[in-house]
């Protein structure tokens, strides 16, 4: 895995971790009793965006760094989940 791919991989990630932050914990001004002028009903009290996006970083780059670990020891290749040619499916012969 090269440094660009690494990037790729982290980005991917965070932004899955982040659509999983964003709705945990959430009180949506229906629930709170106060909603602003203008707003969804279902829209958050408090977002407390920068909180969650640091939660998202650090979550984000524990999977990664899982991942790419398990990547760069080859403990899982790319040949493990061809199922055509591990089971003979795929062969032409």
């Amino acid at each position: 895995m090269n440094v660009v791919t690494g990037i790729v991989l982290y980005a991917i990630i965070w932004f899955m971790t982040l659509l999983i932050v964003l709705q945990t914990g959430v009180t949506s001004q229906d629930e709170a009793g106060e909603r602003v002028r203008g707003t969804h009903g279902s829209a958050p009290e408090n977002p407390q965006l920068k909180k969650r996006f640091l939660i998202t970083t650090v979550a984000a780059f524990a999977v990664w760094a899982v991942v790419a670990a398990i990547i760069l020891t080859d403990f899982v290749t790319i040949e493990d989940f061809d199922l055509f040619t591990r089971f003979g499916l795929g062969s032409t012969n």
